[in-house]
Formats: structure tokens, sequence, C-alpha cells
């Protein structure tokens, strides 16, 4: 049970960094995940019933089931990597990791939308296929 809340609580906090717009936060998010999925891993293989990694010969049912390990050691890994790699990218990116809404703010500090040029008449005309 103490797992299962534990992992909860876990993605809870990963799905909020995710929400934030900083890359950090996000990559921090990530890191959350990837250990809540550990732990989801290896409630998999049953946390009450494990017992040593190496039991004896004469008794195999006490020795703990493998395969949850290796796919945490796996899931480690790639975790691993991909923070890495988006470690990387957030430093070889822009010095301002907010995204932007598309509003640019004038000289007297009111947001303004961005001109880019096109009229919304002209777009729609084209679609149709109305020339002028």
């Amino acid at each position: 049970m103490t797992v299962a809340l534990t992992a909860g609580i876990l993605v809870a906090g990963a799905v909020y960094l995710f929400l934030q717009r900083e890359m950090l936060r996000v990559i921090l998010g990530f890191i959350l995940l990837g250990n809540a999925a550990n732990l989801v891993l290896l409630a998999a293989g049953g946390t009450a019933r494990r017992g040593e990694p190496f039991g004896t010969p004469a008794d195999p049912s006490t020795i703990a089931d493998p395969l949850p390990q290796a796919f945490v050691l796996t899931a480690i890994v790639i975790a691993f990597s991909i923070t890495i790699f988006m470690l990387v990218l957030a430093v070889t990116g822009r010095n301002d990791d907010d995204t932007s809404d598309g509003t640019e703010p004038d000289e007297d500090g009111d947001s303004v939308a961005e001109d880019d040029g096109v009229h919304p008449d002209e777009v729609v005309a084209a679609e149709k296929g109305i020339t002028s």
C-alpha cells in the first residue's frame, strides 16, 4: 500500500511539473515520472514475498524474482539517457525557456498581437479561391 501511495504522489508531482512552462521543471517532472514507473515495476514483482536476491538451492521459493529487478535496471538506464538528452536540449536552447503566447508587449507595456502582415479576410478569400 505504501509503494502504491508513493508512486501516486510521484505521478501527481510529475503531472504538475509537466504543466509548467519552464524546461527544467518539465525535466524534473520526467525524473519523478521515471521514479514512479520504477516503483510500479517493483510493486508488480510483489514486495511482500520478496526475499534475498540469493537464496539456498534447497528452497528456490525464497529467492527474489529477478525479472522486475531487471526491468527496473533497464528503466533506470533509459530514463537517465533521456534525462541527459533533455538537459542538453535545455542548455543548447535559447536563454529564455518560456514559450510565447503570440503577444508582444509594446512600449507602454500593453500586450499587442504580433502582426504577420496577412489580413484574416485575405486568408478566407485564398481558401475559397477568390482572387482580387
